[in-house]
């Protein structure tokens, strides 16, 4: 069964991939009126998460990353696995905290950065041995070395 929620989130993401970020953007809050504050939570977590990437400023990122997060923790596994059967709500945990320890660390604030980079190499072994669990793997530490340098610039 097709879900509609994930299929325009995802048609929103491929748009802003195609370049038009301002247009995906506008998407997606359009999405994000609809499901509210108390919709389904994986719908939540995948629209915020892939919202929070089409901001510049960090603190608007971090927003978003949060609801993210918040929602990722109401997600059930079944949940998740009705989407598509190799996914479990584990695997979000590492890019989570990693994009929360991002935030952070460009606003500057270093030990709630560490702190989450901290969390998501908790939960790294819940990524696969694919090229997505490798890109993770890779952001981490590459956001680990500009937390040490106390560097705040985009990545």
């Amino acid at each position: 069964m097709t879900d509609p929620t994930m299929t325009a989130v995802l048609t929103a993401v491929g748009t802003a991939r195609d370049g038009d970020a301002a247009t995906a953007r506008a998407a997606l809050l359009d999405l994000w009126a609809g499901i509210g504050p108390a919709g389904d939570p994986l719908h939540r977590c995948t629209l915020a998460h892939y919202l929070a990437d089409l901001y510049d400023d960090p603190a608007q990122s971090l927003a978003w990353n949060v609801r993210a997060i918040d929602a990722a923790d109401t997600v059930t596994d079944d949940r998740v696995r009705e989407q598509h059967d190799s996914l479990r709500i584990a695997g979000f945990y590492p890019s989570l905290h990693l994009n929360l320890a991002d935030d952070y660390r460009r606003l500057g604030s270093f030990p709630a950065a560490a702190e989450h980079l901290a969390r998501a190499r908790q939960h790294a072994p819940a990524l696969g041995p694919d090229p997505y669990g490798d890109l993770i793997r890779g952001a981490i530490d590459g956001v680990g070395a500009a937390i040490e340098r106390r560097d705040t610039r985009k990545r």
